[in-house]
């Protein structure tokens, strides 16, 4: 227990043999449940769990591999019906150090957050040791989820240390968030949909010898436009179906406009550079006005959004 809650740790595991029984060792004596989620291993994950003998550990086998999101969704669904009243994601790769789990579950007792995670960016000593290539994409990952989200005062977001109040987890519509490493950007959309307060906390990685699955080409390939679909799902299910308000009209007006002036002035441009002539001063009015206040538009969706978000 921790200050009276009841707390389940889910650590969602593909092949992490060496490095798991190293994870468990180090889970605090206040954690009451240890979820193990073997996704599909073909290394004795579930084996080197048992191994290290401790009796809150449950493995949860899963024969073919879905994804740290199915596994981390198997997971807490398990806890959640346990009776955990809250829910704490570590990685069992080593990089996330369980002893800071007290950080992640101040903001869900103490600050009326339904959600919180690590943020690796706000420690700059740690940040040096970041890989290049990780840190670029992340960057740019970031902005892309801060738009889709609604969340601007979030970063890091592909940070997978995360806990979330079972009562929250329990609202969410578990079959439409992703299963796989988009897990934790889609995990902020959703959260939005339901207005969710969620808190970023100052925690470092721990970089070793470990070996990501994830592959910085895939990702800045295939998460912009699952991202965008995203940003679109939450602009219609938030503020349209469920109540709605002024940002959808500035999201659903703005978005059109700023699309038809580049599309309509990319392709005169195109097209003067194909004849040698250039465009009329009509011709490029009717691209330049539609940007320019569909951009103002998006720009006021985003503040107003700024503000409903606020701490």
């Amino acid at each position: 227990m921790f200050e009276g809650h009841k707390v389940a740790v889910v650590i969602p595991a593909r092949n992490e043999a060496p490095h798991l029984p190293n994870v468990l060792r180090a889970i605090p004596a206040f954690v009451d449940l240890v979820y193990v989620v073997d996704d599909g291993s073909t290394d004795g994950t579930a084996a080197a769990a048992r191994a290290v003998g401790d009796p809150r550990v449950r493995i949860l086998r899963r024969d073919k591999p879905g994804g740290v999101g199915a596994a981390t969704l198997a997971g807490m669904k398990e806890a959640a019906q346990a009776g955990a009243t809250l829910l704490v994601k570590v990685d069992g790769d080593g990089q996330m150090d369980p002893q800071d789990i007290p950080q992640l579950l101040h903001p869900l007792i103490h600050e009326g957050c339904g959600y919180s995670k690590a943020n690796r960016f706000l420690h700059t000593d740690a940040l040096r040791h970041m890989p290049t290539l990780r840190l670029i994409g992340n960057v740019f990952l970031t902005f892309l989820t801060k738009l889709a989200s609604g969340y601007w005062r979030i970063f890091d977001p592909q940070n997978g240390f995360l806990a979330i109040r079972a009562e929250v987890f329990t609202r969410l519509s578990h079959e439409k968030i992703a299963r796989d490493f988009f897990f934790e950007n889609d995990m902020l959309i959703h959260l939005n949909i339901h207005g969710v307060k969620v808190k970023d906390v100052a925690i470092p990685a721990h970089y070793g010898e470990e070996e990501s699955d994830l592959r910085i080409w895939k990702v800045l390939l295939t998460f912009p436009p699952r991202l965008l679909r995203g940003l679109w799902r939450r602009i219609w299910e938030k503020y349209v179906l469920r109540d709605f308000s002024p940002i959808a009209v500035l999201w659903l007006l703005g978005g059109p406009l700023m699309l038809f002036g580049l599309g309509y002035g990319l392709w005169n441009w195109a097209l003067s550079i194909w004849t040698g002539h250039p465009a009329p001063t009509g011709t490029v009015m009717l691209s330049v006005l539609p940007f320019l206040i569909g951009f103002e538009l998006i720009l006021q969706a985003i503040v107003l959004e700024i503000r409903e978000n606020a701490p």
